[in-house]
């Protein structure tokens, strides 16, 4: 740990304080209730798209790296999202999100009907994360500092604002409460380890504004297509179309 690493860590938390999308006036939306049925759809839909490419994310980073304690650790990630014997993982509650406001779950699974912008940071996050170095690899996943606040919001306002909304559609979220934990902690300690120069402490301060900003520009590109100015662009999942033909609940 570098001399002025108290410094840093609150460097890297001052980031997440002004760029997280907890911010973001389409979370505000959504929590408060202001969302429609299919606005929450299209959220759903577009979100599946960064939860399955979490775990890529993940595969692509451990096949870098040559030092198996830190492969031991980063393991448990990709198993968290995709699932093993004993845990249903991150994607398949995803999808019982999906079922719970009334999607077809095979074309969110398909991910055809997901925004260009959203496609485009998602990939560019994996890429980075593939690309860049290791240092700057784990210091993207660091927005993962911010996102207990978000999902605890998340639980609350959907609970309180739409009839989907019970332990079994968000059981995703608080799954992510007690998984992140673990996470946070061991990528802080390696980022705050490894960052012992100040040229490594800027670089993992940009890594961690790349990722608030692939977050942030996946809110964007919701906010424009399906809130104002409602312009959907082709290709993309237009409002009322792959609903289940026997939706278990209703988005509102």
């Amino acid at each position: 740990m570098t001399p002025d690493a108290q410094s840093f860590e609150a460097r890297l938390r001052q980031i997440g304080a002004e760029r997280y999308h907890d911010k973001h006036p389409f979370h505000h939306l959504l929590h408060s209730g202001g969302c429609t049925p299919d606005q929450v759809r299209a959220w759903v839909i577009n979100r599946f798209y960064y939860q399955a490419r979490i775990p890529m994310k993940d595969a692509a980073f451990m096949s870098r790296v040559h030092d198996p304690d830190l492969r031991r650790a980063w393991r448990s990630r990709i198993e968290d999202h995709d699932g093993t014997a004993e845990n249903e993982g991150g994607i398949r509650r995803w999808l019982r999100l999906a079922d719970a406001v009334g999607l077809d779950r095979d074309y969110v699974a398909s991910t055809e009907g997901v925004l260009p912008a959203t496609r485009f940071a998602v990939d560019a996050y994996v890429r980075f994360v593939r690309d860049e170095t290791l240092l700057e690899a784990v210091a993207a996943s660091l927005t993962e500092l911010f996102a207990p606040k978000i999902h605890a919001a998340r639980i609350e306002g959907l609970l309180a604002n739409y009839e989907f909304a019970d332990d079994s559609s968000l059981s995703y979220f608080r799954n992510r409460l007690q998984e992140a934990p673990k996470d946070v902690a061991f990528g802080l300690q390696w980022v705050l380890d490894h960052a012992d120069t100040q040229e490594r402490q800027d670089a993992a301060a940009r890594a961690l504004i790349f990722k608030t900003d692939v977050l942030w520009s996946q809110l964007d590109a919701l906010h424009s297509a399906y809130v104002e100015p409602g312009r959907v662009p082709p290709g993309a999942w237009q409002p009322g179309t792959y609903l289940a033909e026997t939706p278990q609940a209703q988005a509102s």
